[in-house]
């Protein structure tokens, strides 16, 4: 489905597809980015890191490299001692006992390769670069593991000593008696290993940090290329430099992508700030992108056992389901929370399993770091949801589309606890109108006649499903905080709105694009409340001084979370409006509306005072209603009673080569549910993007270790990143069932497309060789795996 673009000639905004905002700065090479930021003084900062996945450090000898022309500084971990290693603010599953964290640079020992050993500072990257090749390091090398279900065993070396066996936590969530109980009594039980491999995220962007100080006041200023630079501010201050929030103020640029990978505190960013401190100048550091695949985190990386029981005619009546979570060789700033949360509590997924029970151990190994990529959790629960519900089918030999109708959520059920969700329940849903929309337009029935023919003359056609829901709209503060999730902290979120003399509108919010359009959706949702031109409204973001404090941008909270503190504080503007405008007409306020940006006396709008005169007489305040006060500002928190769980329906159709094994996707289908919808077409555009890199891990993604912890997969050479021409043209369409969760009704968008493709996929290259008695595939599903696959069932 095609999006009409509109020019915005009205008002009237939300759910118009209006031209994003910030793209003329963006496709004119006029928007700034981290590494187009230029200090006066700046010095420029290279560093050397481990060729070791496990190395204790003897020595290193910094004096060549120190000598090198150019070179202002060359410093190593024990420069940084005093400042400690970075936290990890999602403590799940008792990690508290078992944390191993960066250091600033690591000091005597090294857990995987990439790690930061010495940072030499200089006059210009060239020069910093070169001097890294003088810097000698005395290694002795340690034994390497990187399969964590290996890591596990007995005899398997030792990763970090506060870690037994390498576990990092044990985290488990259901009723394991029931589930098991339900197991032993089912008609059919079917089991399967599932593995979920790790991917490297590869935004445009790579990350990037600068960074001043100022003796005088005290004061650090870090650039940084960050989905939350508040909450880099507060980790930075509170757990690393142990200052004031006021002494630090973090910026983020233009941020070119992120999926996950900006929202941790990396090590680099506490180097600039001290750098800064330490050489009284300014600094910078811009990471390449085979730094970005070694140092930077990457995603997924589960091997799951599942259990599945049912009765035979499909109903699935429990879900037994035990995951090795690979976490690296040492955590990210949220890793625990990934597989445990926002994985083990979404395996319901859109089924009414009455017997769940999950276990997940998060384990140690000489690998880089793993923590949340698009999607972050929901994409492999869905995944191995997904691939249940089709394992049932093909042992029962029944369609997977009646086994999925058989156990949805029925829309009379809603609010639904599916009894894991740790006093959390999905909002709304209608999972068969989305269903029945997609199966529509992918003519399902004739596709299953086409490909019965096909099938009798050799051809190898498949569909395969994928019915999801997600967890969207991460803030519940008495859910995060207090219910025993590890995150100890509130997930809310701020705006101000600001109204000028004239009634221009500045409003400053504390969530951070990358991409995704913020400034124009929440321009959108101020000029369709006030009344007023898109054009009257200004959208600023990034910088903790300038920004009420805000959690960030992940879990697709900005428009549901974010976008309803907007909406609350302009409720207030104008009431405030209504009152004064009252005051202006001489009538009673409660004879007084204000609708499409004038105040009137109720039946007679011919007679109004607009927006912009109402700001005027706010802002010059000598004729205001007693005990009003001066100025249109508000600012609002919000912190919503619940998360909000998209939903829908992507239906993949493909054909196998027999000769080779390639996978050709032939079509995609996807229905989604993300409520009410803003902007169309950046919805749109963030599914098909989801869905191109949900359908990359499906069939060709995946980082490879070799047995020495070397990323084999370092580069865009070797690291197989999709192109357009990968995909057919994408078939989108929505339902729409609004959340009673905020006033907008708005769920969250930006993760579906990854959420639902890869099982969708999946299921479609498995339908295809049914025949052959291919009952399940891993990923990715590349020629030589399909080929090898289809050569040995045909053997």
């Amino acid at each position: 489905m095609a999006t009409e673009v509109t020019e915005a000639p009205t008002t009237r905004l939300v759910g118009v597809p209006v031209k994003r905002v910030e793209d003329p700065a963006l496709i004119t090479g006029a928007a700034k980015y981290l590494d187009d930021l230029e200090l006066p003084g700046m010095a420029h900062v290279s560093i050397l890191r481990s060729p070791y996945a496990h190395a204790r450090i003897r020595s290193i000898d910094t004096a060549r490299a120190a000598a090198s022309p150019g070179v202002v500084a060359v410093l190593t971990g024990v420069d940084f001692e005093h400042l400690g290693p970075l936290p990890c603010a999602w403590q799940a599953g008792g990690t508290e006992n078992f944390v191993a964290t960066p250091r600033v640079l690591e000091i005597d020992r090294v857990t995987f390769t990439g790690a930061g050993v010495a940072a030499v500072i200089a006059e210009t990257k060239t020069a910093a670069e070169d001097a890294l090749e003088l810097i000698e390091v005395d290694w002795e090398p340690l034994e390497v593991v990187i399969d964590p279900e290996r890591a596990v065993e007995e005899g398997a070396p030792q990763i970090h000593e506060n870690a037994a066996s390498n576990i990092v936590m044990d985290w488990s969530c259901g009723d394991a008696e029931a589930t098991e109980r339900a197991l032993g009594e089912a008609e059919v039980v079917v089991e399967q290993r599932l593995v979920n491999q790790r991917l490297i995220p590869t935004p445009m962007e790579s990350r990037g940090a600068a960074a001043e100080f100022d003796p005088g006041t005290g004061q650090y200023t870090v650039w940084m290329t960050s989905q939350c630079p508040h909450i880099m501010r507060l980790l930075m201050t509170a757990f690393v430099f142990g200052i004031p929030e006021t002494k630090m103020r973090c910026l983020a640029l233009h941020v070119g992508g992120g999926f996950g990978t900006k929202i941790f505190l990396y090590p680099e960013y506490v180097l600039m700030a001290a750098l800064a401190e330490k050489l009284g100048r300014p600094v910078k550091w811009a990471e390449t992108r085979r730094e970005n695949y070694a140092a930077t985190t990457h995603g997924r990386d589960h091997v799951t056992y599942l259990r599945v029981g049912a009765k035979g005619d499909g109903t699935i009546t429990a879900l037994g389901v035990k995951t090795y979570a690979n976490l690296g060789g040492i955590l990210s700033t949220i890793a625990p929370g990934i597989p445990t949360t926002l994985y083990g509590r979404m395996l319901s997924g859109a089924y009414r399993i009455p017997n769940i029970h999950c276990q997940v151990l998060g384990v140690y190994t000489n690998t880089g770091m793993v923590d949340a990529y698009r999607g972050a959790g929901r994409p492999e629960a869905t995944y191995a949801v997904e691939r249940a519900v089709d394992l049932v089918a093909s042992e029962l030999g029944l369609d997977p589309v009646e086994v999925r109708r058989t156990n949805f959520i029925p829309s009379d059920a809603f609010p639904y606890d599916p009894g894991i969700l740790n006093g959390l329940s999905y909002d709304t849903g209608d999972y068969e109108k989305a269903l029945a929309r997609a199966l529509e337009i992918v003519d399902y029935e004739g596709f299953r006649s086409e490909q019965e023919k096909a099938r009798a003359t050799g051809r190898y056609l498949g569909v395969g499903f994928s019915t999801y829901v997600e967890i969207c709209g991460a803030a519940p503060s008495a859910w995060i905080g207090t219910a025993g999730e590890g995150w100890g902290a509130s997930m809310w979120e701020s705006a101000n709105v600001r109204v000028h003399l004239t009634g221009k509108v500045v409003v400053t919010i504390g969530t951070q694009p990358q991409g995704q359009g913020h400034e124009t959706t929440t321009a959108q949702i101020v000029a369709s409340e006030l009344g007023i031109p898109i054009e009257d409204v200004t959208v600023e973001l990034g910088d903790t001084l300038g920004t009420p404090f805000g959690y960030g941008t992940y879990a697709s909270r900005s428009a549901a979370v974010g976008s309803t503190a907007v909406h609350k504080s302009l409720q207030r503007i104008k009431e405030k409006a209504r009152r004064i405008g009252a005051h202006m007409l001489e009538a009673d306020a409660e004879d007084v509306a204000f609708e499409e940006g004038r105040a009137f006396v109720k039946g007679a709008p011919e007679t109004a005072k607009t927006f912009q005169e109402i700001a005027g007489a706010a802002a010059l305040a000598y004729d205001l209603p007693e005990g009003e006060e001066p100025f249109l500002d508000d600012t609002s928190y919000y912190d919503p009673p619940n998360c909000t769980f998209p939903f829908g329906t992507h239906v993949a159709v493909v054909e196998v080569e027999p000769e080779t094994g390639q996978v050709e996707l032939l079509r995609y289908v996807a229905v989604d549910d993300v409520g009410k919808v803003i902007n169309p077409m950046i919805v749109d555009g963030q599914v098909h993007g989801g869905i191109a890199q949900g359908v990359a891990q499906a069939l060709w993604e995946g980082a490879e270790y070799d047995e020495q912890g070397q990323l084999t997969t370092s580069s865009l050479m070797d690291y197989a990143v999709p192109k357009a021409t990968s995909f057919p043209s994408f078939e989108v369409e929505r339902t729409e069932t609004p959340t009673d969760v905020n006033p907008l009704g708005v769920k969250g968008a930006g993760e579906t497309g990854t959420i639902a493709s890869t099982p969708a996929v999946v299921n479609a290259v498995v339908d295809a060789l049914s025949p052959l008695g291919i009952r399940h595939l891993d990923m990715p599903l590349t020629p030589e795996r399909v080929w090898g696959a289809m050569r040995e069932a045909n053997a």
